[in-house]
């Protein structure tokens, strides 16, 4: 079975934009098959639009099948995996920018008010990393530091990398590369 991974951009954000192109490229020069989604209504997004392109992207998820989030798009993998089948397993989650609570962001609010089981997303998903910047303007290190605590997941802090924006630099991002490879190779193929 090939691995699949799905690119989840972030609230006025694109497939095609900040370091989805570079990672991109690098997997799938690596055998990965590799889906970049486009949300619909990035600049006002609704969480319900927001799983139904997942799941109807994704098809029927197993452990060879990946996802990476970026801001926003990290809220809308988590809600998409509490929603799974009981027995349904997944290979893992690189989050990027991720948070927990309010941003105070009103046009985001719908993502972050329910509360989440992660008991439930653990059960569905064995391996998180969580990326996060020491200088991030838009998620506070509070934020991130919360989401990859409830998460359990192995956290890794850039310094300087802002929001991990194109307009900030940041074009490639090795750590998520990384922490694919990383979480793949666990699960070698069959």
């Amino acid at each position: 079975m090939e691995k699949r991974v799905f690119l989840i951009h972030g609230r006025e954000g694109r497939p095609d934009n900040h370091w989805f192109p570079w990672l991109s490229w690098e997997l799938r020069a690596r055998g990965f098959e590799v889906h970049a989604l486009a949300m619909s209504h990035s600049d006002k997004p609704k969480v319900s639009e927001w799983i139904a392109a997942i799941r109807n992207a994704v098809g029927r998820p197993n452990k060879d099948t990946y996802f990476v989030g970026h801001s926003l798009g990290c809220i809308a993998i988590v809600r998409y995996i509490v929603l799974l089948a009981r027995k349904t397993k997944i290979g893992g989650c690189v989050f990027v920018a991720g948070f927990s609570g309010s941003l105070n962001m009103p046009e985001i609010e719908e993502f972050c008010w329910l509360p989440l089981d992660m008991a439930k997303i653990k059960s569905h998903c064995p391996k998180f990393v969580t990326i996060f910047s020491d200088n991030d303007e838009a998620v506070s290190l509070a934020r991130s530091l919360e989401f990859q605590k409830a998460l359990g997941a192995k956290a890794v802090l850039e310094r300087g990398k802002g929001h991990f924006c194109a307009d900030e630099g940041v074009t490639a991002l090795p750590s998520a590369f990384k922490a694919l490879m990383t979480m793949s190779a666990l699960n070698p193929k069959h």
